[in-house]
């Protein structure tokens, strides 16, 4: 039952830090409206980026135990 709490609170968690991120700004990346160019992840950036990383692989972590448990 914990174990349920704790994988909803983590999807809600993920779902918000994957929305946060703003890099490609919808359709007009997909279909080269923007221009690509390189930049490294700084600041807020690079911290969603890997509390997105931390985030996913606690799910997954969560969802295994759920399944052996």
């Amino acid at each position: 039952m914990l174990i349920n709490i704790v994988q909803i609170i983590l999807g809600i968690a993920l779902a918000a830090a994957v929305l946060l991120q703003r890099q490609g700004a919808g359709l007009s990346g997909a279909f080269g409206g923007e221009g690509e160019f390189h930049h490294t992840k700084r600041g807020a950036e690079k911290f969603l980026f890997i509390a997105t990383i931390i985030l996913s692989v606690l799910f997954f972590g969560t969802a295994l135990a759920n399944i052996i448990l």
